[in-house]
C-alpha cells in the first residue's frame, strides 16, 4: 500500500493555476470551498439556470457557464452525476487546455468508458472517503477525509503530483491519500454500496422489520430494534473497528452477534454477495445501468416508489417526529 500524506506534497504546481470544479451538489460545493481556502484560484461551472448558480455565486465563488469555466484551467474536476458526465464532457472537451488534467471524484464514466478522454489530458481520481459536507466540516475543523488517488492517463508526467495538490487542496493529504486504481476504486466502491452499505444493509432492516411485524410484534418496537439502534452500532464500528463494538455492548449481544450473525450471512449470501462483484466486474451492471437512464428510468422509478411506500416507511417517519434532536 502507498499512502501519501502532506509531507509528501508539492502544492507549488498548482500556485496561480485555475482550477475548475464541474458541479456544485455535495462534493462540488464542499471542494470549490475548501479549494479557495487553501488558497486556490477556483471557478465553478454551472448553467446560469440552475439552482446552484446563485448559491455558489452567494458562497463567494467566481461561477461561469461550464464551456467557459474551463477555458484556461490547469484542472478540470468533473463533480455531477456518473450518468451526466459523458454528455458533460463531450459538450466542454473543446475548450479544455491542451496538457490539462481531468479529475474524477469516482471512477465510473472513465472505467466504463462513457468519458474517452483526449490522448494529450492527464486524467486522474481524487476520491474522498466520505460525503461532501463531512469533507467540509472536517476541513473546517483543521482535519481531513481520507481520499483515493489513481492516474488513468499521465500526458504530462507530473499527473499524480497534480492529483496530488489537489487532494492536499481539499484537506484530504492530513488524513492520508492511499493509491489505487481506477477499475479497483470503482468496483469496489459500487460493490460496498450494493452488497454493504445501501443494498445489503437497507435489505437487511427491511427484513428484520418484517419478520418482527409478521410475528406480531408492535411495528414501532420493531422499527426502534433493527433501524433506530443501527446507528448506534455503526459509530461504535466507524470508532474503533469490531473490537470496540465488542467492548460496548452487552455480552448477550456478543454471544447472539457471533452464533446468529453467520446464520443470517451464510455461504448462500456470500455467494450473492460474489454474483454481485461479477456483475460489477464483467461490466453487467454499468451496461444495465446506462440502460436504465438511457430509457427514461422507469424501473429505478418504480423500485424507488416501493420503497418509500414501505410501511417501515410510514413508522419511522412518525417516530422520528418526535425524536427533536433529529431536527438540529
Amino acid at each position: 500500500m502507498q499512502m501519501y500524506s502532506e509531507s509528501d506534497v508539492d502544492t507549488s504546481c498548482l500556485a496561480d493555476r485555475q482550477i475548475t470544479i464541474l458541479g456544485y451538489g455535495s462534493q462540488g460545493r464542499a471542494h470549490a470551498l475548501n479549494l479557495k481556502d487553501s488558497g486556490f484560484n477556483v471557478v465553478v461551472g454551472l448553467r446560469r439556470n440552475g439552482a446552484s448558480w446563485d448559491k455558489a455565486t452567494a458562497d463567494g465563488l467566481t461561477v461561469k457557464e461550464p464551456n467557459d469555466a474551463v477555458k484556461g484551467a490547469a484542472i478540470v474536476m468533473f463533480l455531477t452525476p456518473d450518468m451526466v458526465q459523458k454528455s458533460l464532457y463531450q459538450s466542454v472537451v473543446d475548450d479544455i487546455d491542451d496538457g490539462a488534467t481531468l479529475l474524477f471524484a469516482h471512477g465510473f464514466a472513465v472505467h466504463y468508458k462513457q468519458v474517452e478522454p483526449r490522448s494529450d489530458l492527464n486524467v486522474a481520481l481524487i476520491a474522498p472517503k466520505g460525503p461532501g459536507g463531512l469533507v467540509r466540516r472536517q476541513y473546517e475543523e483543521g482535519h481531513g477525509v481520507p481520499c483515493l488517488v489513481a492516474i488513468h492517463q499521465d500526458a504530462t508526467g507530473d499527473a499524480l503530483k497534480i492529483a496530488l495538490a489537489y487532494a492536499a487542496g481539499i484537506g484530504g493529504a492530513r488524513a492520508g491519500v492511499i493509491e489505487t486504481t481506477f477499475a479497483e476504486e470503482t468496483e469496489t466502491d459500487l460493490f460496498g454500496e450494493q452488497a454493504v452499505l445501501c443494498g445489503g444493509a437497507t435489505e437487511l432492516i427491511v427484513a428484520g422489520f418484517e419478520t418482527l411485524v409478521e410475528a406480531g410484534y408492535q411495528p414501532e418496537v420493531a422499527y426502534y430494534e433493527v433501524m433506530h439502534e443501527l446507528k448506534l452500532i455503526v459509530d461504535l464500528l466507524h470508532e474503533g473497528g469490531l473490537k470496540k463494538m465488542h467492548k460496548f455492548i452487552s455480552d448477550t449481544a456478543a454471544w447472539g452477534d457471533m452464533v446468529s450473525g453467520p446464520r443470517v450471512v451464510d455461504e448462500a449470501s456470500r455467494a450473492a454477495m460474489k454474483e454481485v462483484l461479477n456483475d460489477i466486474q464483467d461490466g453487467t451492471f454499468a451496461r444495465n445501468w446506462i440502460a436504465e437512464n438511457e430509457n427514461g428510468m422507469p424501473e429505478f422509478k418504480r423500485l424507488m416508489q416501493a420503497d418509500l411506500d414501505h410501511p417501515i416507511e410510514k413508522v419511522g417517519s412518525d417516530l422520528r417526529g418526535r425524536m427533536d434532536w433529529l431536527q438540529d
